[in-house]
């Protein structure tokens, strides 16, 4: 699939000095495909890049959404930049990246480089979230990959780009149901599913909110999303699960285990296992 843009839109988030890594990730947490940094005398900025095929507005949403939890990071700017040389050059920021013991995140464009055992996932990175290259998404493979069994059922909040479903179908689930608030993401979940050599049989994509009206009952629930939308799931996750189902939920930074240790502790599920990747954190509860 060829994207031909004319244009690239662009944010600017600003924070204090020391926060390179967080303000990067945020961004790359938002759906950027690119970024560049500004250091000034006291403060920093990133400009993040996003594609012409969500309007502007579209983006400034899910920016101020990434920085909520960051009262230090604010937005101060925004434009549009016309095609530049970079733009033939932005395949460059998606090399092949390990992940775990297990996986490899590959550019369809990489095909063929490919470590020998590694299970490829190949994702294109377009507008909706989950390429591979953010840690929070790289927290929720690594927990796959140590408590996904072959033939378990498997609901997939906020798919994004796909990935995290087409990693369950590549480790053996036997039903992926695939769930967004967005409708587009529908596209890009279906080329990824072609790009992989999954087909589509096994897994059914629903637009709709978390687990709102989500009458199946599965083995693992994952969900790489922020940390509101998880904190309002956790009371519903044991009607969702089966006994001594699983819930992987990633997307959160450290400072925020304390808010769902709290909220957590109001249920009867319990922490079986958990990850950090740089500042993100991920976790593993299950159903008693």
């Amino acid at each position: 699939m060829a994207i031909k843009e004319s244009y690239w839109w662009y944010l600017t988030i600003e924070g204090q000095i020391g926060q390179e890594e967080d303000l990067c990730s945020l961004v790359d947490l938002s759906g950027s495909i690119g970024s560049e940094i500004n250091e000034g005398r006291d403060r920093i900025q990133v400009r993040a890049f996003f594609r012409s095929s969500q309007d502007l507005g579209f983006w400034l949403e899910k920016v101020n959404e990434a920085i909520e939890p960051w009262p230090s990071v604010h937005v101060v700017d925004s434009g549009k930049v016309e095609n530049q040389q970079w733009h033939t050059a932005w395949k460059d920021a998606f090399p092949p990246l390990l992940v775990g013991d297990s996986f490899v995140v590959l550019a369809p464009w990489h095909r063929g480089k490919e470590p020998e055992g590694r299970i490829p996932l190949y994702i294109y990175p377009g507008s909706a979230f989950g390429t591979g290259y953010h840690e929070s998404t790289q927290s929720a493979l690594v927990l796959m990959e140590r408590h996904m069994k072959k033939g378990m059922s498997v609901a997939d909040v906020g798919t994004g780009s796909g990935i995290l479903s087409i990693a369950s179908l590549k480790m053996g689930a036997q039903t992926v149901y695939a769930r967004d608030i967005d409708p587009a993401v529908k596209n890009e979940l279906e080329h990824n599913l072609e790009i992989n050599e999954t087909g589509n049989e096994r897994i059914f994509f629903e637009t709709a909110s978390l687990i709102d009206n989500f009458e199946e009952k599965v083995d693992l629930l994952i969900a790489n999303i922020v940390v509101e939308p998880l904190l309002e799931m956790i009371p519903y996750l044991s009607s969702v699960l089966l006994p001594g189902g699983l819930a992987i939920m990633s997307g959160m930074v450290t400072r925020e285990k304390e808010i769902f240790f709290e909220v957590l502790g109001q249920t009867s599920l319990s922490v079986i296992d958990e990850v950090t990747l740089e500042d993100w954190w991920g976790v593993v509860v299950q159903a008693r």
